[in-house]
């Protein structure tokens, strides 16, 4: 299995561990309170820990190998866990709000405000401190379940964070209705974040294309660009959970042998893995140019089919990089 692989599998078993744990806490901080507002809370953990076992059976099947039957691998299965933690979030969100409607029309006494409120308080801080190295890892590692369980964790601590507030002015005020509208504010903020969990997922399994992704390969062959690279176009990528899949059209001097124009096309090739800590392969397609339209942009200095001298280098965009078409004035 590969290392970076086995660090998110670390990680997650660590998330999942911690999200059992937070949540026996809030479990308890709401049987001391009977407050709806920190069941929010409460039921927010239980989405949190079932996702994260979810998650770490897909991450764990994400690390299979290639096969016969998966060709590109397995990681989609991670968007997919995903997904099911955006929904997951969405259905705690409804749940909350139909638990507060209910205890606006019958309200009932709350106990223990100020020993819930310790609770909550660790619980928020707990949930940060382990957002913020979760999300570091998940970053380096590009893994969409780590980032998605991080993204909920900060979000679980934000929610804290206004149920705190809402139950301190319970405490001051002592006007019960406030825990459930407590409860629905921060029911919808819930709704919002399993909403953007989902919208990413689902972009990832539909392969969207990735605007900041494109734009980062187009900064690398630019920083690296031979004058043997004419021009790269028709890119396509596609992220296989932290893998990537790239595809294009390299255009090289027309009159190469095949083994002259593989070298050039491995010189490419070598820089992106690099970069990419070989979490990447290539299906690029080589063209030979087209003197008559492209040896103004053209930088190579000995060529025996130049029809007119150099005039101007053209600088890779997403756009040009992305259209199917060949660099030309």
């Amino acid at each position: 299995m590969p290392q970076s692989k086995t660090v998110s599998i670390r990680m997650q078993k660590m998330l999942v561990g911690i999200s059992l744990f937070l949540f026996v806490i809030k479990i308890l901080a709401w049987y001391m309170t009977d407050s709806v507002a920190i069941l929010t809370d409460a039921l927010e953990s239980t989405v949190n820990v079932v996702a994260g076992m979810i998650g770490l059976y897909s991450m764990i099947l994400a690390a299979k190998p290639r096969d016969r039957e998966h060709p590109y691998g397995h990681g989609k299965v991670e968007f997919i866990s995903a997904a099911i933690e955006g929904t997951l979030i969405s259905v705690a969100g409804l749940l909350i709000i139909y638990e507060a409607l209910l205890n606006l029309r019958n309200p009932h006494q709350l106990h223990q405000l100020d020993v819930g409120m310790i609770l909550m308080a660790s619980t928020g801080v707990m949930n940060y401190l382990m957002a913020l190295y979760i999300e570091r890892k998940a970053e380096k590692e590009h893994s969409p379940i780590l980032l998605s369980g991080a993204a909920h964790l900060k979000s679980d601590t934000y929610s804290t964070i206004g149920l705190l507030l809402g139950v301190l002015l319970i405490r001051i005020t002592g006007y019960a209705p406030l825990d459930s509208w407590t409860a629905i504010l921060f029911a919808l903020l819930i709704l919002r974040t399993g909403y953007t969990i989902l919208r990413k997922s689902i972009s990832g399994i539909m392969d969207e294309h990735d605007e900041s992704l494109i734009n980062d390969i187009v900064h690398v062959l630019n920083e690296h660009r031979k004058p043997e690279w004419l021009d790269v176009h028709n890119m396509r990528v596609i992220n296989y959970a932290g893998f990537y899949h790239i595809d294009c059209h390299l255009t090289v001097a027309y009159y190469l042998n095949i083994n002259q124009a593989h070298e050039i096309l491995d010189s490419l090739t070598a820089i992106l893995s690099e970069h990419f800590q070989e979490r990447v392969e290539f299906f690029i397609h080589i063209d030979g140019c087209v003197p008559e339209s492209q040896c103004g942009i053209c930088r190579r200095v000995e060529c025996m089919a130049r029809k007119e001298a150099f005039q101007e280098e053209i600088i890779w965009t997403a756009d040009n990089i992305l259209s199917n078409q060949k660099h030309q004035f």
